[in-house]
């Protein structure tokens, strides 16, 4: 999740909070908390962007080229170096929560490691050294967030705009290279699909401004300190003017016209990664990236397929109790286009629903947990610029409150926003208390680690927020058929992915197959599939993380219920399962069984 900010902040608040219950710190093996922050500080020096997303504002003016040969083998020496590092210490000497860091720390090290054997990491955007960025996810997509003065990136002091021009002024030297590495790539037919690179063209070609003064990077210059001085403000206003004018601009100009007229006649007309040399190998790395699970591509294709027709079978009960003639396509129909489903007529009318949505969990949440974030929470209509290929997603905020978690809505059309698209469970995983509880109490909490607060396992947060989707009646929302309806849309939806990703990366489904199935089998329109299906192609695996976190999830808790009865304390297990942070499943397994052991 990935993945930029409207001028239109719609709402702002502090969640009230019961507070947590005071943790008193365990005595630390120094060995180990000595590596763990070492690493962490030359991570963020290595990944500056990474550094600047986690609030972290010490390399805010760098922009290295992170895909090249020569920072790939930088790359390498440092992941290898922590690696050898782990494990020179004896895990059997550690405490609990050391021996957990551990775990979790030789994880990350081996799997980055493999990732780069196939030129692929993961850091504030994912990185091939082939495809250094596709219409989803990478650095020209990211940089419009960044310097669009909303964004992670701060714009308060004259040093922070400062810092702005040092960084967005290396992006030209990046995009140069980001050529010359697809033009490589494409002596040996490792390229993207041609449909992906379709959608990249215009969006390169909509960063490219006459008028500066239109740019999304002259955004912060509309919002320029009162206090700092007229010259600041002539000098700064100059500065960026000119460059938005002769480097931002022709950067994204050059990168447009060298996938419109170079790259697109070269692209290829395969859908999955298996058309790329060494692609089956890299996918079958992705699910294990992804899920931290060792199942297999067909075991989760065929637990794919069993939960579609499950949830398809839970459709059609809905479809009965509102008393629909038709079979369930129909009803998909129905719901798609019926004019009662899409009464909004502004952004802030959907924005508000979601407010509404907020509002109606709020009194339920203390039967849940018994810990909340102190962070700031808002909700936000995601850019223009970034609208026509985004979904609704969840951005981090800042550890030290200086900038909110924001849920992004894109609303290309508010009068065409359809209520059934699962509103309520869209809230609950993006939101409250889906994405915003998990990453603000694990950001927040500074008896863990700082590599531990700020890593990222698909299957673990993705996983808990489709989770927390399931707990839609316990917070009293799907009281509305048609808002159930969506919510098991929304699960429905999870679960084709498990079908579609797999099928076009290892089983030749194609691009068409695919948006095909997921119509038949949810109420999603052409487009809405389009963009979902090119979103698996441009990030293989990535989808399978959603449906097999939270399966393993919701079968923990079923586990611990039926294991410790009376005992057994929802809030208890959602706190406990929150309170080490991101973990692979393997880990995460291990530690909650640790857990209902001492109840």
């Amino acid at each position: 999740m990935k993945k930029i900010i409207s001028v239109l902040i719609i709402c702002s608040f502090i969640i009230s909070c019961k507070q947590s219950p005071k943790q008193t710190a365990i005595e630390k093996n120094n060995e180990l908390a000595t590596l763990l922050e070492k690493y962490f500080n030359d991570r963020m020096e290595l990944f500056p962007v990474e550094a600047t997303v986690n609030g972290d504002n010490r390399f805010n003016d760098r922009l290295p080229v992170d895909f090249t040969d020569s920072y790939i083998a930088k790359l390498k020496d440092f992941f290898a170096s922590n690696l050898d590092g782990i494990k020179k210490i004896n895990r059997e000497s550690l405490n609990e929560e050391d021996a957990t860091s551990y775990d979790i720390f030789k994880y990350e090290m081996e799997s980055t490691l493999k990732g780069l054997d196939h030129k692929y990491f993961n850091t504030a955007y994912l990185i091939h050294s082939d495809i250094p960025f596709n219409q989803f996810w990478g650095l020209p997509i990211t940089l419009g967030q960044l310097g669009s003065g909303s964004g992670a990136q701060p714009f308060k002091t004259v040093n922070d705009y400062d810092n702005w021009i040092k960084r967005a002024s290396a992006f030209s030297s990046w995009a140069d290279s980001a050529i010359v590495y697809f033009r490589k790539a494409m002596t040996n037919k490792y390229v993207l699909p041609k449909a992906l690179v379709v959608k990249m063209i215009p969006q390169m070609q909509d960063m490219v401004v006459t008028d500066v003064t239109k740019s999304i990077f002259y955004e912060p210059i509309k919002n320029l300190p009162k206090d700092f001085s007229e010259a600041d403000k002539k000098r700064l206003t100059d500065a960026y003017s000119s460059l938005i004018k002769d480097q931002l601009s022709p950067a994204y100009q050059k990168l447009g016209l060298f996938l419109k007229n170079e790259y697109l006649p070269n692209t290829r007309l395969t859908t999955g990664i298996s058309g790329v040399p060494g692609g089956d190998e890299l996918y079958t790395y992705l699910v294990k990236y992804w899920t931290t699970t060792s199942k297999t591509p067909d075991e989760i294709y065929n637990t794919g397929l069993a939960e579609v027709k499950r949830i398809r079978g839970l459709m059609d009960s809905v479809k009965n109790t509102v008393g629909f003639k038709g079979d369930l396509n129909a009803f998909f129909e129905y719901m798609k286009n019926d004019k009662q489903f899409m009464p909004y007529k502004t952004p802030g009318d959907v924005l508000n629903a979601f407010r509404s949505i907020q509002s109606k969990i709020e009194p339920h949440l203390n039967d849940m947990f018994g810990r909340f974030p102190k962070m700031k929470f808002e909700i936000r209509q995601t850019e223009a610029f970034r609208a026509a290929s985004a979904s609704a997603e969840y951005n981090q905020g800042a550890a030290d409150g200086s900038r909110p978690g924001i849920f992004y809505v894109p609303i290309l059309d508010a009068t065409k926003f359809n209520t059934t698209s699962g509103m309520e469970s869209l809230f609950l995983h993006e939101a409250i208390p889906g994405h915003h509880y998990q990453i603000a109490l694990t950001i927040e909490d500074t008896l863990l680690p700082k590599f531990r607060r700020y890593l990222w396992y698909g299957a673990y947060g993705e996983g808990w927020a489709l989770y927390c989707e399931s707990l839609g009646k316990e917070l009293g929302l799907y009281t509305d058929p048609y808002q159930y309806m969506g919510a098991l849309g929304d699960e429905i939806h999870r679960a084709i992915r498990l079908v579609v990703d797999v099928g076009m990366h290892s089983k030749n489904m194609t691009r068409e197959e695919a948006i095909k199935y997921m119509m038949d089998n949810e109420a999603i329109n052409e487009q809405g599939a389009t963009a979902e299906i090119e979103r698996y192609m441009a990030i293989p695996g990535q989808a399978l993380s959603y449906k097999i976190g939270a399966l393993k999830i919701r079968e923990l808790r079923d586990k611990y219920s039926k294991q410790l009865g009376d005992k057994f304390k929802l809030a208890d297990f959602h706190d406990e399962f929150l309170r080490h942070g991101c973990m692979p499943l393997e880990v995460l397994e291990k530690t909650m069984d640790a857990w209902a052991g001492k109840k």
